[in-house]
């Protein structure tokens, strides 16, 4: 793999660009940095196997605060050197290339700014009238091959196929990346719709036809990759080529099918399942997670003593041709397992330590007085530990989530649970004077019955321990601590 990178990005061609130009090739060539639509970049990569459209981005800049955070992208992120519309549309890369000092001249549609020096890798191009011609990448250094790997998922949001490639070229920007495989095609992939951070690809081959986002994705160029098997994946950077050799990474074929599993009660019971579309040759094989406790077949899914949650349900080929077909499913309980006591949530009377760490594990959200905090996925916030703790440190951002007054109301929904479980956690000089007038500790209550869907906690918020006094000036710091940072695709 190379060890240096000529350039950086947008802001090192632009330095260089700045620099005062001091010669040209011996035999009359200049070298300088353009505009390259896509078509014309990749079309002799791809020996012109099709014509590489424009892309729109998944974040248009229609306002001054998407047009900074494109800008910012330019110039070293998703879309380091890329050129766009003005709109959200990316044409093309800005690339080194070598002209003639007559072409040169006419290239200033095409944003032509001389460099100083030759560079490590350019493209050749010439003008015939208004015919652009572009080469080959010539890269002076030499493709470099490395010995990688990579994972094949077929369930991404961002199309059919996304790749997670191990050997990629870090610390430098990507301005093409080519998919080749055993069977002699070559894809040619563009930014954000194709080319992620972190060694990141993905493409629509015309099943998943739309993104995340809602954006349209184009596909009729990858149709032909379903059921071919990559062997390797170029990137070409600023300093040429690295081609990761990843193996035999076969892509599963993708159809239009359906797997859909009922919603049921958890223990033990059965649920119906549904299989449409599939192909004739399918040879289904169907399971629940790690099947411990499920059985299933193509129509139905049995199962013991399942706990409440969502699970998911997979059919696979055992042919090896077709692609894993998922569904989830919700078992639910109107059980609450769990109450507030010294600090945390632990078991309700009448439940195990088991019951109480599934409900614990599936929390979907924590409401907080009038906000509610999503505990799971992108932007999620941590209040309950995994081992039941009310964090009342915790921060959203970097706002704190708990005031420090000690007097709060958290409402608690875990999935597979049909109803949220509440609790009150009293200000400290409410629990010092109700242990004070009265021969009982007050404590967390809640009732012993499974149905039970509330409960009243008077307990310290600090240590969670009824009744004992602590200063006001460290109540008043419960809700302070450090702030931890936190990472397609946006």
């Amino acid at each position: 793999m190379k060890r240096t990178v000529s350039f950086i990005g947008a802001a090192a061609l632009a330095a260089l660009a700045a620099a005062p130009f001091t010669a040209s090739a011996a035999d009359g060539k200049v070298y300088g940095t353009m505009n390259i639509p896509y078509a014309d970049f990749y079309a002799a990569e791809i020996d012109n196997a099709y014509e590489v459209d424009a892309v729109s981005s998944a974040t248009k800049a229609r306002d001054e605060k998407s047009k900074a955070k494109w800008q910012m992208n330019q110039e070293g992120g998703l879309v380091a050197g890329t050129y766009n519309d003005g709109n959200g549309t990316i044409l093309g890369v800005t690339f080194p290339v070598e002209v003639s000092a007559d072409d040169a001249d006419k290239l200033e549609k095409y944003g032509f700014t001389k460099l100083d020096e030759k560079p490590a890798a350019y493209k050749e191009v010439s003008l015939d009238g208004d015919k652009l011609t572009v080469s080959k990448l010539v890269d002076t250094n030499g493709e470099q091959k490395v010995d990688g790997s990579a994972t094949v998922s077929t369930a991404t949001r961002y199309g059919d196929y996304q790749l997670n490639v191990k050997g990629y070229p870090e610390e430098t920007d990507f301005y093409g990346v080519i998919v080749n495989t055993k069977e002699g095609d070559k894809y040619a992939l563009r930014h954000l719709e194709n080319i992620w951070r972190a060694g990141q690809i993905s493409w629509s081959a015309g099943i998943t036809t739309k993104e995340v986002h809602g954006n349209e994705l184009k596909y009729d160029d990858y149709k032909s990759s379903m059921g071919k098997t990559v062997t390797s994946v170029a990137f070409i950077t600023l300093d040429g080529y690295t081609t990761v050799n990843v193996g035999d990474k076969y892509l599963p074929v993708k159809f239009a099918g359906e797997v859909k599993a009922e919603d049921s009660s958890a223990g033990t019971g059965k649920t119906k399942l549904t299989l449409t579309g599939f192909p004739d040759d399918y040879k289904k094989s169907v399971s629940v997670g790690d099947g411990d406790g499920f059985t299933a077949t193509d129509s139905e899914i049995s199962y013991k003593d399942a706990k409440a949650g969502k699970y998911t349900v997979t059919v696979k080929d055992e042919g090896g041709k077709y692609a894993d077909m998922t569904a989830q499913f919700t078992l639910t309980t109107d059980d609450i397992p769990v109450k507030y006591a010294d600090g945390k949530l632990v078991k309700a009377d009448g439940f195990s330590d088991d019951d109480a760490a599934n409900f614990i594990k599936n929390i979907a959200s924590v409401k907080v007085g009038e906000n509610t905090y999503s505990a799971a996925g992108r932007g999620s916030v941590k209040i309950v530990g995994e081992d039941g703790t009310v964090d009342l440190a915790a921060k959203s951002g970097e706002n704190a989530i708990f005031d420090g007054s000690g007097s709060y109301t958290l409402e608690i929904t875990s999935t597979g649970y049909t109803k949220p479980y509440s609790f009150e956690i009293k200000p400290e000089a409410e629990t010092t004077a109700s242990s004070t007038t009265s021969s009982s500790t007050t404590t967390t209550s809640a009732s012993s019955t499974k149905s039970s869907t509330t409960a009243s906690a008077t307990t310290n918020p600090k240590t969670g321990v009824a009744g004992a006094a602590i200063p006001a000036a460290i109540l008043a710091l419960a809700g302070v601590s450090a702030f931890a940072a936190r990472k397609k695709n946006d």
